[in-house]
């Protein structure tokens, strides 16, 4: 099974423009990501994907030639980045089994998460795969800037939400944990190649547009999300405050 790794890097993101090329340790933040995912065992290729000059620079001087590809500015996510990706690198001659969709504002990815997702697609009928981890605190639950997701038995996703799902009706929300588990999504994802090519190519979905989730257009329109339990809790970086505490995060580890 032959696996890459596409790493979607924007330059003017809303919240945090330049972002990709802020130092965390003293290494800009997509350094990271790429690092793991070209060193992680059976990922055959990895590539990040860029619509700004300023990151294709920095990291073909990185990393080399063929490390890094432009893709247009008019893309509305990292999917839809991964696709062009795909697609050009197909009409090279370049094809692959499966497609890993690892942001470039995750630092702290393990080669580890990167081979369960993959391990996923040992099972034919897989089309979609992600992460979840465990939440363990109230705070953590009730932020909606923390996506949550439920499952049926199968490992399936049955839905994600900004919400805390379950609802517990008649229990106080302080005691929600208590009562049973919740897991926060992990947004690192795979694809099937021709799957990844038809979810790019829908249009938005009326529960993505509310909730601002582009999975949910995939589960509207049919497609079954495997999901696998990781213990890691990534800290993924939207804001300058996120790096602050992913900056934290980092001297806990050294």
């Amino acid at each position: 099974m032959k696996i890459l790794a596409v790493i979607p890097a924007r330059y003017a993101s809303t919240r945090f423009p330049g972002k990709p090329l802020a130092l965390l340790g003293g290494k800009p933040i997509i350094d990271y990501a790429y690092t793991v995912a070209a060193n992680t065992p059976g990922i055959d290729a990895a590539v990040v994907a860029t619509d700004d000059e300023r990151i294709f620079k920095h990291v073909e001087a990185t990393f080399g030639e063929g490390s890094v590809r432009m893709t247009s500015d008019r893309h509305r996510s990292g999917t839809d980045r991964c696709g062009e990706v795909v697609e050009a690198l197909a009409k090279q001659g370049r094809i692959y089994d499966v497609v890993i969709n690892l942001q470039g504002d995750e630092p702290f990815v393990t080669a580890k998460q990167l081979q369960l997702l993959a391990s996923c697609f040992d099972n034919p009928q897989t089309a979609i795969a992600t992460l979840k981890t465990r939440i363990h605190s109230t705070e953590e639950l009730l932020s909606p800037n923390n996506v949550k997701v439920v499952c049926a038995s199968n490992g399936n996703a049955l839905y994600f939400s900004r919400q805390a799902i379950p609802f517990r009706r008649d229990v106080e929300v302080g005691r929600w944990l208590a009562e049973g588990e919740y897991f926060k999504h992990v947004g690192i994802y795979a694809f099937r190649p021709e799957i990844l090519s038809k979810v790019c190519a829908m249009p938005q979905s009326g529960l993505e547009t509310s909730e601002k989730l582009e999975q949910l257009r995939w589960l509207e329109a049919g497609y079954t999300i495997a999901v696998r339990e990781t213990e890691a809790a990534n800290i993924g970086i939207d804001t300058p405050e996120d790096l602050e505490a992913a900056e934290r995060e980092l001297r806990s580890k050294n």
